[in-house]
C-alpha cells in the first residue's frame, strides 16, 4: 500500500466520520476534520460549499433518515488528489439500504477534502 492510498483511505474515513456523527457539536468537529473550511460537496440534490452547509446538509440528511448511518461498500480506488468510493445508508434496526451512491473527492494539500461529487445510485421513490 502507497502512502498516496493511505492518504485517500484516511481521507475517506473522516468523511464517514462526519456523515455519522450525531451531536451538533461532534458533527462540527468532524466537518472541520475532514473537509477544508472552502470545501464543498455537490450531488443531484445538493450544492453546498463551507464548514456550516456541509454540517447543515448532514443534519438534513439524518433529519430525513434518522436511525441510519453511511457506510463505505468496497475499496477506496485513488491516485494523485483524487479518489473514488461507493457508499450506501444502512438501517441500524434492519439493515435495509434504501440510498447508495458513488462519490469522487478531491484532497487538498493538507489531506482534508477540496471538493466532492456525489453520485446517487439508489433512493427510495419519492425522495
Amino acid at each position: 500500500m502507497s502512502v498516496n492510498t493511505d492518504r485517500h483511505e484516511n481521507a475517506v474515513a473522516r468523511y464517514f466520520e462526519a456523515w455519522n456523527a450525531g451531536e451538533p457539536e461532534a458533527l462540527a468537529k468532524a466537518v472541520a476534520a475532514a473537509w477544508a473550511t472552502d470545501g464543498t460537496y455537490t450531488d443531484p440534490l445538493a450544492d453546498v460549499s463551507g464548514h456550516d452547509g456541509i454540517a447543515a446538509l448532514i443534519t438534513a440528511a439524518h433529519g430525513q433518515f434518522p436511525g441510519f448511518a453511511f457506510r463505505l461498500t468496497g475499496a477506496v480506488d485513488g491516485h494523485h488528489d483524487t479518489a473514488r468510493f461507493s457508499w450506501e445508508l444502512v438501517s441500524e434496526t434492519d439493515g435495509s439500504a434504501p440510498v447508495a451512491g458513488f462519490d469522487v473527492i478531491t484532497l487538498a494539500p493538507d489531506g482534508r477534502i477540496r471538493s466532492v461529487l456525489g453520485f446517487l445510485d439508489r433512493v427510495p421513490a419519492g425522495a
